[in-house]
């Protein structure tokens, strides 16, 4: 349990996000920063469909803010807005942006405990942005792994890859819907995608070191991993929004493991 976190609940909607006190029962209005010019985007709602809480051990927070207004915005333990960083882009389905701290689809993000970088989906980009807890980038990470072409879908149509790794897409290959990040002392990064359909484990700075599942519906299959949970290096959740399912994956890897941060 982080410190400070078991008397907070926080609920998202598709417009925005809430917090309530467990402890006394009492709702609390809508967290919304303090400082208003540093608000630059929704007048009429503190978040604007949001995707994701990530915590630091210390109680600070990250939103992933979201399908709409593609940013990332940092509190206190105490619920004090901090700062927010991030920007729509011009990416487009031709060609995604390449800019650092601008986003399209702000899909989750993640906090990794021991350098306390966070790691953002820049999903329809098909990238994972890798900042300081301030908004600084630190660098970038894409998943390029091989794939079969006559992969099944989980659902509908297949897309049209003919030029992904040049395009992105949010059905692209590698494009992150989901990641997570285990405790020390064997840290890696757990990333998703919606086609093929698999599950990526890299190393904090990006080296693919597995990959595992398929689009489907049976065991060890995925249909859209929306949110993915790792308390350890071999043990994997899985949320499916086309399955409805959350399933419980235990990893028996071979002898690479991923280097362990110092």
């Amino acid at each position: 349990m982080i410190p400070g976190i078991r008397d907070k609940l926080f609920t998202r909607g598709l417009a925005r996000l809430e917090r309530f006190c467990t402890a006394n029962a009492l709702e609390v209005p809508t967290i919304r920063p303090t400082d208003r010019d540093a608000w630059p985007f929704q007048q009429t709602c503190a978040y604007y469909r949001p995707t994701y809480i990530a915590w630091d051990p210390d109680g600070t927070y990250f939103i992933a803010d979201g399908y709409a207004n593609t940013r990332v915005v940092k509190y206190d333990k105490n619920d004090n807005y901090v700062t927010a960083w991030g920007e729509k882009g011009e990416g487009t389905a031709q060609k995604p942006e390449t800019r650092p701290n601008y986003f399209n689809s702000v899909h989750g993000v993640a906090v990794d405990p021991v350098a306390h970088e966070v790691f953002v989906n820049d999903r329809n980009n098909r990238r994972i942005q890798v900042f300081d807890g301030d908004g600084a980038l630190k660098r970038e990470i894409k998943i390029d792994v091989p794939f079969d072409p006559s992969a099944r879908t989980a659902i509908g149509n297949k897309p049209d890859l003919s030029s992904y790794l040049q395009t992105g897409g949010s059905f692209a290959p590698g494009a992150p819907w989901a990641l997570c990040i285990t405790p020390p002392p064997n840290q890696v990064l757990y990333s998703s995608d919606s086609y093929p359909g698999r599950i990526y484990k890299l190393s904090l700075d990006g080296k693919v070191l597995g990959v595992l599942g398929e689009s489907g519906k049976q065991l060890k299959q995925f249909g859209w991993i929306h949110e993915l949970a790792c308390p350890s290096e071999n043990e994997i959740y899985t949320a499916e929004i086309l399955n409805w399912r959350v399933q419980k994956l235990i990893l028996h890897p071979g002898p690479q493991r991923a280097d362990v941060k110092q």
